[in-house]
């Protein structure tokens, strides 16, 4: 008989102040002389560029912290694979001390990246050998633009399985699809033994068996750890999988636990404070609605349109006069959204805007979570270059009354698609996602045009 201990982490989303606790959970139990072995996986978003750290070293400094964690093997969310640019993925990991595995994602030419590999064979000391799969959500729209190939989730194990058959004892996915998926994975796929699942925030605090397949998940931003044991028999079969999760809140906490997450925040801020983006007129002194017209701007500008919508919610706080920095913008927007053009007949513009309409008094003090926002609540939509008159429900673009054949551009952001209160965008817009920079990038390059630092600012760097 062979015992495993597994721990693992998912959607950790640069919760840096779980950290110092989860980093001694985890030691701890590394170091376990009771079973035969222990592994430490991480499935995905251990990143979030809404954290100062995060954003000021592009996810480096999370890799560092995470290499003190002893993991075995991770594979990424969608906040380190769509919310980074192709080149800062590429680097991502150049100085991690452990393996990504991710069988679902491709360069442009078809190759791997050079960073992640398809799979991994695991011999434990008694001879077992575990085979690794990581999978990523499939989300063709962004990882196209970004100059990547992500693969659907049945062409990818309909491949590699096959190619795994005989090599290995026992099947663990390393999973960053959502529980959803992972259930399908479990319905079509009862050869899997765990899935370590993320994406979703789900907590499953003593697993979920589905089609005999167990599936794991520790919910969100490090509140949980999950740490499960495996009996194998002598033949290397699976006897017995039982999962349990921890509460981060139930570890003892360190004298000196405060002093290094502040630490962590203070240093972020310091490094993106050093770069100065704009110097603001007095306009913007305290005015959100002046940051949410120049923003219009802005991505109307990035996208090549004259037309554009935001929502007010997006602008957690004003911007201000004089010397903008990257720390201000990063505060003012966290949210990892990319700007998106959406081509649309008039017709159906003019359904968008009632779409918008009908729903704006519900939407202002909506609580939104999830899909990128960072914020608390949705808030109301801006137009640039849309008036609406309430009393005839005619729009007018630019000053005319809309064509009802004729086409228009507006840009607007990858959340608008997403979210369920403006269908028209998703069901017959012509929605380009623009890559690399996303929504606080481009707003900080269009500032830095048009109220440039001047030489007394002592800047040298206000672009992103």
């Amino acid at each position: 008989m062979e015992t495993i201990r597994i721990l693992h982490t998912n959607d950790l989303h640069s919760h840096f102040e779980h950290f110092p606790k989860i980093g001694r959970y985890l030691k701890k139990a590394q170091a376990d002389k009771s079973v035969d072995q222990v592994y430490t996986f991480d499935a995905g978003d251990f990143m979030d560029r809404s954290h100062p750290l995060t954003d000021a070293t592009k996810g480096q400094a999370n890799v560092k912290l995470m290499n003190n964690f002893n993991y075995d093997a991770v594979t990424i969310g969608n906040n380190e694979g769509i919310s980074n640019s192709h080149e800062v993925l590429e680097h991502l990991f150049d100085h991690a001390n452990f393996p990504v595995i991710l069988a679902n994602l491709r360069e442009e030419d078809g190759s791997m990246p050079k960073w992640a590999i398809k799979d991994k064979i695991i011999n434990t000391k008694k001879g077992t050998r575990i085979a690794l799969i990581g999978l990523t959500a499939a989300y063709p729209m962004s990882y196209g633009p970004n100059h990547w190939h992500i693969m659907m989730l049945k062409e990818t194990m309909d491949d590699l399985l096959p190619k795994l058959k005989g090599k290995y004892d026992v099947l663990i996915m390393i999973t960053h699809i959502g529980l959803n998926m992972d259930r399908w994975l479990a319905k079509n796929y009862p050869g899997i033994d765990l899935i370590i699942g993320g994406h979703s925030h789900d907590l499953l605090k003593k697993g979920e068996e589905d089609n005999g397949v167990w599936i794991t998940q520790t919910g969100k931003w490090g509140n949980y750890v999950g740490d499960i044991k495996l009996e194998i028999n002598d033949q290397h079969c699976v006897q017995k999988i039982s999962p349990t999760t921890v509460p981060t809140a139930s570890m003892p906490a360190k004298s000196g636990d405060n002093a290094i997450i502040q630490g962590y925040r203070d240093k972020g801020k310091e490094l993106l404070k050093a770069h100065k983006v704009a110097d603001l007129p007095e306009k913007f002194a305290d005015d959100k609605e002046a940051a949410i017209q120049v923003s219009l701007d802005a991505i109307a500008d990035f996208a090549g349109t004259d037309i554009a919508m935001l929502s007010s919610g997006l602008f957690l706080v004003p911007f201000k006069k004089r010397i903008l920095t990257k720390y201000d913008l990063q505060k003012a927007l966290p949210h990892s959204m990319h700007v998106v053009r959406s081509t649309l007949k008039g017709s159906d513009l003019w359904r968008l805007v009632m779409e918008i309409e009908k729903n704006r008094h519900y939407l202002d003090h909506f609580p939104l979570k999830g899909m990128s926002f960072r914020g608390k609540i949705f808030g109301q939509m801006y137009y640039k270059g849309i008036k609406f008159d309430p009393r005839t429900r005619i729009v007018y673009v630019n000053g005319k009354e809309i064509d009802p054949n004729r086409e228009y551009q507006i840009a607007g952001l990858d959340h608008y698609i997403l979210v369920p209160f403006f269908p028209t965008l998703a069901i017959v817009g012509e929605n380009k996602f623009l890559f690399p920079q996303f929504l606080r990038e481009v707003v900080g390059n269009y500032l830095a045009k048009k109220y440039p630092v001047n030489a007394r600012s002592e800047s040298n760097d206000t672009r992103y």
